[in-house]
């Protein structure tokens, strides 16, 4: 039983950038995180830093164990992982499951949803690194939510307990959202590489303090005409200041294209082999 009223257990599948991040902020808000799958030792590395002392178990021992269950996988294995996880009949009626992509909605969701789970798609609209600075970031940010009416409530306060601002976009709305997103990363990063190669390629040192101060003066202008009333370019100036301050590196590294690629990508349950119980994981993509 938690100790204050409200709390949940809250177990993360995938310790990628996002998923340790976002169970840090909760553990900030008084609820207790259970457990965290993670498979390669860099991932094991950023959980044991960013979550320290919470146990590392399989996805199935974390769904067991959870009120709230945390789905921070990419894309392209959360459909599977889902109906694996409805196969073997690990959901439990009641249990909050929240995913963390931009791209979908709840209707992802819909095996755990018809064993009684209550969905939730909640993405946070910022770029994370996987460090404790995400922390920071995350206070002010927005956060997309999509849920069932009746339970549209708890997605919001858990965005708020995160220090975010939610934002509820409808279930057919995600597709346009997660292109405006992936307009904005990409866009954004790849101007940056193409205008400091371009500097370089004439003998410029350190092109990316010479473009800093522009990018930050140009998306100041940029976002003052279409967000008047509240204008934060805190994470921008991290950014830049990395930009300014590592220009020897491949500028890649600097913004993520898709947080959620990040992510443990983790393989659907066997329905054939439910005594097997472990944590089926078949690549890696830090």
């Amino acid at each position: 039983m938690n100790a204050r009223p409200g709390r949940l257990g809250i177990g993360i599948v995938g310790a990628g950038r996002v998923g340790p991040i976002l169970g840090a902020a909760l553990a900030g808000a008084g609820h207790a995180i259970v457990g965290i799958s993670a498979i390669s030792q860099s991932s094991r590395d950023r959980a044991e830093a960013i979550l320290p002392f919470v146990p590392i178990l399989t996805v199935p021992e974390i769904v067991e164990r959870s009120e709230l269950v945390i789905l921070a996988v990419p894309d392209a294995q959360l459909a599977s992982l889902v109906a694996g996880l409805a196969a073997t009949n690990t959901w439990q009626a009641g249990q909050l499951v929240l995913h963390t992509s931009a791209k979908f909605g709840i209707g992802v969701l819909a095996p755990a949803l018809a064993q009684g789970a209550i969905p939730l798609a909640i993405h946070p609209a910022m770029s994370f690194t996987g460090t404790s600075i995400d922390l920071a970031r995350l206070a002010d940010s927005y956060f997309a939510v999509t849920a069932p009416t009746p339970v549209l409530p708890i997605g919001q306060a858990l965005v708020v307990e995160m220090g975010g601002e939610p934002v509820v976009v409808a279930e057919g709305d995600r597709a346009r959202y997660a292109e405006a997103v992936e307009i904005a990363t990409a866009f954004s990063t790849s101007i940056v590489d193409q205008a400091a190669a371009l500097l370089a390629s004439i003998g410029i040192d350190r092109p990316g303090g010479v473009i800093a101060p522009l990018m930050r003066s140009a998306m100041e202008n940029a976002l003052s005409r279409t967000a008047p009333d509240r204008l934060d370019l805190s994470a921008l100036d991290d950014d830049l200041d990395d930009l300014e301050d590592h220009d020897d590196r491949d500028l890649d590294d600097l913004e993520d294209h898709d947080d959620h690629d990040l992510d443990d990508p983790v393989a659907p349950e066997d329905p054939t082999s439910q005594n097997d119980r472990t944590d089926r994981t078949t690549t890696e993509d830090e």
